[in-house]
């Protein structure tokens, strides 16, 4: 029998009820993430995106300074924590409601967007490439996106052997889980990390067992937008994967993901909306 997770996070005292699925928006700030649709840098455009995403439905928003594609290129934590800042500073400013989170591996630069206003941290690593990670996640006090990832961005794709990849990922994240429950953090998010250290198959083996990762008792969220298991598998581009993604994210709500991060808001938010109006709220 699968244990209930939670379905509400505290962002600064207010408790966000994730009952009903939400969808992040993803905004980076780099030059060289694997979609390019995802890609902005002047202020106005960040915010226009933002806003745009705002319109359709997004209830949160990640903002990256560092792609973490396989073979991307190494950012120093001074030049990634500046385009964090370029982001948060005027999107906390224009949209004083909006949820915004930082996904960074690195501790200073997670800290440097939550001092500009940002409320949660998505760390792609699950706290493996920064020892001060977990400590300043509890200093803190914010919700705290826990991903499994072996390696780093440069050396994940090497590193996919699993004795059962399922288990094997379960283990992992469930020691995190308690570390971090050690430290005094409550509020956590649990992403199996789909495209990290996992080939396509092992994609598709995670997306059929998602429902496991209820075991450790906090909301799911899935990152599979545009990714190459998709595109791959279908024999397309990134730009023409939009369809493709839909359906893995149907599939993983119908599994029980409580936050779907994607590039395209839009389809995603109403994914969610036919999902439950076909009698699957609450999930």
């Amino acid at each position: 029998m699968l244990q209930v997770s939670k379905k509400t996070l505290n962002i600064r005292g207010t408790l966000l009820d994730l009952s009903a699925p939400a969808v992040m928006g993803i905004i980076n700030i780099t030059p060289d993430s694997f979609y390019s649709g995802s890609r902005v840098g002047a202020t106005d455009e960040i915010v226009e995106k933002a806003g745009q995403m705002l319109s359709e439905g997004a209830g949160m928003i990640d903002i990256g300074g560092y792609s973490t594609r396989p073979g991307a290129r190494e950012v120093s934590a001074e030049e990634e924590g500046d385009r964090i800042e370029s982001a948060v500073e005027p999107l906390a400013k224009f949209f004083p409601d909006l949820i915004i989170s930082v996904d960074t591996f690195r501790a200073e630069v997670a800290e440097r967007g939550i001092r500009k206003g940002a409320h949660m941290i998505n760390d792609v690593a699950g706290g493996t490439l920064d020892d001060a990670m977990f400590e300043t996640v509890a200093r803190l006090r914010v919700p705290y996106i826990l991903m499994h990832m072996r390696g780093t961005p440069q050396t994940m794709n090497n590193l996919t052997d699993y004795e059962r990849l399922v288990p094997d990922i379960l283990r992992d994240l469930r020691q995190k889980v308690a570390l971090l429950q050690s430290k005094g953090v409550a509020d956590l998010i649990i992403d199996p990390g789909f495209g990290f250290a996992k080939t396509i198959a092992q994609n598709f083996e995670l997306m059929r067992e998602l429902k496991q990762f209820q075991l450790l008792g906090y909301p799911v969220l899935v990152g599979i937008s545009r990714k190459t298991t998709i595109y791959k598998t279908l024999h397309i581009s990134p730009e023409e994967a939009l369809n493709g993604t839909t359906v893995l994210n149907t599939l993983a709500l119908e599994r029980g993901a409580s936050i779907l991060r994607v590039h395209d808001v839009k389809p995603a938010v109403e994914a969610v909306k036919l999902w439950m109006a076909a009698g699957n709220y609450p999930n």
